[in-house]
């Protein structure tokens, strides 16, 4: 009876944070605020909306309901109404304009849409980097504007970031490239996990689904973490330690794009991500968790190594490196 009692303490846990992070996503409402308090922020995600939305996503739909529906009334394929295409003496020709379709289309999305693709993820990579400096900037807290919350001197996030100490000089330099260089692959290797997820028979989509929401819930606070210059080992067991909050956060993410195809799902997605890290940036549940170590448990959860598989593989890849700069990322990771 006591181990139900426990299981059911557990499962109740689970649930509250998954709801409590579901709930910070949803809370859109911070976007609007934030964009009202800075004209820098409103217009970058306007540039955001316009070009991921107005023009990547417009360009799909102008394929779909326009470009393709032109080419079969300009191509057409009349064989289609035949009870055999060998009754048709035009057979030859309709081949030939079946084949053109197909050509004019892929020739669409070599020299259109694949262009555009790049170019978003590039132009977004940069601009989604300027929404959370300006949604940081605008929540008062932020370097950048010089101004300081009141509340900030007393949130774990900050007192931890004050106490981080770096070598100066180039010894800095050097471990803040070391960190970055092992984040970037930790989570490059994870990314492929995700992806790899999809060919599980039976599972595999539900799996893809929470590891999609996991990685997107990472994105999303990672750009506060870095404003507040936390320690990539202490967001990690942090992330570990609350993983349910941080899998509710991402799942509406995932929801508005699991179902729809690869470029549609890119599109919808760069236009709500930006959403996602102002509602990440302007969230103050964090603020009742300390970052100290031995209170990252919360009571019922046990932390979950989510980043096992990647941190094994990444750091077998850093084994790999010469020596001395192994050893330099390996000291890192271990501070």
């Amino acid at each position: 009876m006591d181990g139900d009692g426990a299981a059911k303490a557990k499962a109740a846990a689970v649930v509250s944070l998954w709801l409590q992070g579901f709930g910070e996503a949803c809370c859109l409402h911070r976007v609007l605020l934030l964009c009202l308090r800075s004209r820098p922020l409103l217009r970058r995600t306007g540039q955001c909306f316009l070009f991921n939305g107005f023009i990547f996503l417009g360009s799909i739909f102008v394929l779909n309901s326009v470009v393709i529906p032109a080419l079969w009334w300009i191509l057409p394929d009349q064989c289609s109404l035949l009870l055999s295409h060998q009754l048709c003496p035009l057979r030859g020709t309709l081949i030939f304009y079946s084949i053109l379709r197909v050509l004019l289309v892929q020739c669409f999305y070599l020299l259109w849409f694949y262009p555009l693709y790049v170019f978003s993820i590039v132009l977004s990579t940069i601009w989604y980097n300027d929404i959370a400096k300006f949604g940081y900037a605008a929540m008062g807290r932020s370097k950048f504007t010089g101004e300081k919350d009141s509340s900030q001197s007393n949130s774990p996030t900050s007192q931890n970031a004050s106490h981080v100490k770096k070598p100066a000089g180039l010894g800095g330099v050097m471990i803040g490239i070391g960190e970055q260089v092992y984040s970037i692959l930790l989570l490059s290797v994870f990314f492929l996990e995700v992806y790899a997820t999809g060919f599980i028979p039976y599972i595999g989509k539900v799996l893809n689904f929470l590891l999609l929401a996991w990685m997107y819930a990472y994105y999303c606070f990672e750009y506060k973490w870095n404003f507040n210059e936390v320690p990539l080992d202490k967001r990690l067991d942090y992330f570990q330690s609350y993983w349910p909050f941080f899998a509710g956060f991402g799942s509406p993410c995932v929801l508005a794009i699991f179902f729809f195809s690869p470029l549609v799902s890119y599109g919808i997605m760069a236009i709500l991500y930006p959403l996602f890290v102002l509602t990440a940036t302007a969230s103050r549940a964090e603020q009742a968790i300390s970052f100290e170590k031995h209170k990252w448990r919360p009571a019922g959860v046990e932390k979950l190594p989510i980043f096992y598989i990647a941190d094994n593989v990444s750091m077998w890849m850093l084994s790999l490196l010469p020596l001395e700069k192994r050893d330099q990322m390996q000291d890192r990771k271990a501070q």
